[in-house]
């Protein structure tokens, strides 16, 4: 059971690798996100919005300091990274997504300012729905996302017909994988690949993404997290399910 994950080559690989493998797959790892940071630290607001573990370590090397602000994490990974590098959480969505974060503070932000400090691959969904809500939003990029070299493995055997899973962790690895695939002429196939494939996607942005390219997307779970998606993933790849669950 040959199932793809596309997390940085860092801890999130091998925790992903370890996991997958304690549910009985034979990962394919397959980094399509490689950071790059911008030096740049958060501005102060009335609220600051961090979306990533990474977003927060790069904050903190920037001597970033909240002061009074209310901090926002946009899930219990970010919440547990700030609190590792000392800093206090004020909000943490019950749902860990953009639209989750957006629907926690819509009745708080009105006439408010608000920084949002995350990649430069954000979902507009954030920005856009506090803007709505009557935020004066900021956003600060923190770090760009880019294909490291050589990522495509996953595609090839896709389009070999060889893969079982494919685990998107965001719409960008959506991207870089069909980017990856396309510099190998090889994008078609790797698609019609998938379509024998079970897909899973981290969230509805992810999911939407996907979609949109014509990747038939089976596994969204109700929490954004990896653990889910994997367990999830590799449950309807054992129980052979072609019921698609979004």
């Amino acid at each position: 059971m040959k199932v793809a994950v596309f997390r940085p080559d860092d801890e999130r690989l091998d925790e992903a690798v370890e996991l997958l493998e304690s549910l009985g797959a034979d990962p394919v790892p397959d980094p399509m996100l490689a950071v790059r940071p911008t030096d740049n630290a958060p501005q102060h607001a009335e609220y600051v919005v961090l979306t990533s573990k990474t977003g927060v370590e790069l904050a903190h090397e920037a001597g970033w300091s909240p002061d009074d602000a209310t901090v926002c994490a946009i899930g219990e990974r970010t919440a547990a990274t700030l609190h590792e590098y000392g800093y206090d959480v004020d909000i943490v969505p019950d749902k860990f997504s953009s639209r989750g974060l957006v629907a926690t503070l819509a009745d708080r932000v009105g006439g408010k300012s608000v920084e949002v400090a995350r990649s430069d691959h954000g979902s507009e969904v954030l920005t856009d729905g506090l803007a709505d809500a009557g935020a004066d939003v900021h956003e600060t990029v923190l770090y760009e996302l880019v294909r490291p070299e050589g990522a495509g493995r996953s595609a090839e055997l896709a389009a070999e017909g060889h893969l079982d899973g494919a685990l998107f962790t965001s719409s960008l690895t959506v991207h870089h994988f069909l980017d990856a695939a396309e510099e190998r002429g090889i994008r078609a196939e790797a698609v019609d690949g998938l379509e024998n494939a079970t897909v899973g996607a981290i969230g509805g942005p992810t999911h939407d993404t996907a979609s949109e390219l014509d990747i038939r997307v089976d596994v969204v779970p109700e929490t954004a997290s990896f653990d889910r998606l994997a367990r999830e993933a590799v449950e309807r790849i054992t129980d052979g399910g072609d019921e698609a669950e979004v």
